[in-house]
């Protein structure tokens, strides 16, 4: 029956077993606020009292209902609502499964790899949309409508962790790009699209019925990317010939870096079984025509074989890390393995500015840190403008050959906040910040710690990868 009585009497038939579940959930919440910092979230230990002990709001009514039915439906709901409270607080402050939809850190992960992604190491972010389903990223699944609630939106405020991003860490992290959207048209971004699209922003806003509504998502609400931090704050970085140099020093590659190769054989098709002894998906290769006579990239200024006849043995372009070339160069029926030449069909960052850089030449760039001056120059702004404006909130403009933020003329800008350079290490064929740029430190998610279930949909249903269940997520780390 629901309790009755003043509050020493409530608190007198209180069994011994609830004071000490009490207890313990008050212990946790009250690390929690310490942790969380925020001292007002401590008005709510009242309320956990009176669900455990004094229960002058009535929450288990439905308990002591006559209606069968109601106590049936009533227990499932009370069930559902207890499991999400408990989903919810474990998605945001300890971790979360994330899906790998793409092979651009393969063979480090694997597409259709199901991972464990904590988020204690840097420290979890207090929501900036506290209100959204724990199990959706931004859109509900068969409603496809949002699945968050703009008001209120809080500040960027992260908890304390175990470290900061250290070089080679595979990082989940919110697109930053990802901040507008056109629903219909997500790939390339929004930025990109208006870039290229004649007439720009406006032609994408007023041709709704192409590009879809367009739509701004908080950080925390755009898409989750995973890529490997490459450059930290307050380091210099550039590319050439693919290789990366930190402060003009060579970065040594990851084990499982990978480059695009054309292969050529002897005038067989390589079949299936030798693709899986290479651990090459079907995703990720391609037969390609290459004829003769060419040009600038006919097979033989290629440097492959053309037949006597004017034919072309086979030839595909796959991605390969050096202990899979290894593998290519000791088939015998395999003529030649080489790089493909880079030909850039997507312009890099910052693409407002073309600087004659490509993914395998880049640079030099400086890479934000947080409480550092940058003086700018019209040779620059376009490196750092969208960290300026978008990230960092302020309004720039240029004015009579002067850089205006906020207003007021300046040649230079104190940096709110740490910035990344991610990268892929499927180097080809990832979009990474070659392509969008600098990751904010607001953006940062957390770091995969394990792989929790693989499915390699090449064989079939259920198609599971078993030597890779909790496997670790960064063996190269």
């Amino acid at each position: 029956m629901p309790q009755s009585g003043s509050l020493r009497e409530r608190l007198s038939r209180v069994k011994p077993t609830r004071w000490a579940r009490f207890a313990s959930v008050a212990a946790i919440f009250a690390g929690w606020v310490v942790w969380l910092q925020s001292w007002w979230v401590i008005l709510f230990l009242p309320l956990l009292a009176d669900i455990y002990l004094t229960q002058f709001i009535p929450w288990t009514w439905w308990k002591h209902a006559k209606n069968s039915a109601v106590r049936a439906v009533m227990g499932w709901v009370d069930a559902i609502v207890y499991a999400l409270v408990l989903v919810y607080f474990i998605f945001l402050f300890i971790g979360q499964n994330y899906q790998i939809p793409s092979s651009s850190l393969e063979k480090t992960l694997l597409v259709g790899d199901y991972l464990w992604v904590n988020k204690m190491v840097y420290g979890p972010r207090v929501p900036n949309t506290p209100i959204h389903f724990p199990l959706a990223q931004n859109t509900l699944p068969v409603l496809n409508c949002k699945s968050y609630i703009d008001f209120p939106q809080w500040d960027y405020h992260r908890l304390k962790g175990l470290r900061n991003v250290e070089r080679y860490d595979i990082v989940v992290f919110n697109f930053p790009a990802g901040d507008t959207v056109a629903l219909n048209i997500q790939n390339p971004d929004y930025y990109t699209l208006c870039h290229f699209e004649p007439g720009g922003a406006a032609a994408v806003r007023a041709n709704e019925a192409r590009y879809g509504k367009v739509i701004y998502r908080p950080v925390d609400r755009r898409e989750n990317y995973v890529k490997r931090a490459i450059g930290l704050p307050g380091e210099r970085l550039k590319i050439r010939n693919n290789i990366v140099y930190i402060n003009g020093k060579p970065l040594p590659e990851p084990v499982n870096v990978q480059y695009n190769y054309l292969l050529q054989t002897d005038g067989r098709e390589i079949d299936n079984a030798t693709w899986e002894s290479l651990g090459v998906s079907s995703d990720d290769r391609t037969r390609i025509a290459i004829t003769e006579p060419g040009e600038k990239y006919g097979a033989r200024s290629l440097g492959l074989t053309v037949a006597d006849d004017g034919s072309v043995p086979p030839i595909y372009q796959v991605p390969l890390t050096a202990a899979m070339l290894e593998q290519v160069n000791a088939l015998g029926w395999m003529k030649h393995a080489m790089r493909v030449p880079v030909s850039e069909m997507v312009t890099v960052y910052p693409i407002t500015h073309d600087y004659g850089w490509t993914r395998a030449d880049y640079g030099e760039i400086w890479i934000p840190k947080k409480g550092h001056t940058l003086k700018l120059s019209a040779y620059n702004l376009p490196i750092y403008e969208r960290v300026i404006r978008n990230y960092e909130g302020n309004d720039l403009a240029l004015s009579d050959g002067k850089i205006l933020i906020n207003g007021i003329a300046t040649e230079y800008y104190t940096f709110k906040m740490d910035y990344y350079w991610m990268m892929g290490d499927n180097r080809d064929n990832s979009a990474d910040s070659r392509y969008w740029g600098f990751v904010p430190e607001d953006h940062v998610v957390g770091t995969p710690m394990f792989v929790i279930v693989s499915f390699d949909k090449d064989k079939g249903f259920p198609g599971i990868r078993w030597n890779r269940i909790f496997t670790d997520a960064n063996p190269d780390k």
